[in-house]
């Protein structure tokens, strides 16, 4: 089974060490994701958000990793918008079990924040490649060509 791409969203001024948990099974190489891009310095917007939105676009599922700075980082913000903008499928991951994580502005109304267990991302990653894959329809639910149907 292909390992799930994953571009990781944080808010590199106070979550730099969420990001490296999420890292270290990834680079196991038995976790079943591989992170394919990551949150940068916003330096000079056009040039960055357009790196940004690469990175994006070559992942199958965008993580967010929620703090409790989360809500004030434009970055975590941007590229939240991104992965909307190319619908990509994402989801919001409780970064801090001690403290009041919150969620990025652009968070939409029904988007949860998961905690963070390995079960959790076992069963997200493993939905993101169900999803991915064209669904097969059985010979025998086929129907003819040319047939039609006299219901």
């Amino acid at each position: 089974m292909p390992d799930v791409r994953i571009f990781t969203s944080f808010d590199m001024d106070h979550d730099g060490d969420l990001y490296d948990l999420l890292l270290e099974p990834s680079l196991k190489g038995n976790s079943g994701f591989e992170i394919s891009g990551r949150s940068e310095p916003w330096t000079t917007e056009d040039l960055l958000e357009e790196r940004v939105r690469h990175g994006i676009c070559g992942a199958d599922e965008v993580i967010v990793i929620c703090g409790e700075h989360t809500a004030e980082s434009s970055p975590v913000s941007a590229e939240l918008r991104i992965a909307q903008q190319e619908e990509k499928p994402y989801f919001l991951l409780w970064g801090r079990r001690e403290g009041m994580c919150t969620r990025p502005a652009g968070a939409k109304t029904g988007d949860s924040m998961y905690s963070w267990t390995r079960e959790f991302l076992q069963e997200q990653i493993s939905m993101t490649l169900r999803n991915a894959q064209p669904s097969e329809i059985p010979e025998s639910c086929k129907r003819a060509r040319g047939a039609t149907w006299n219901g």
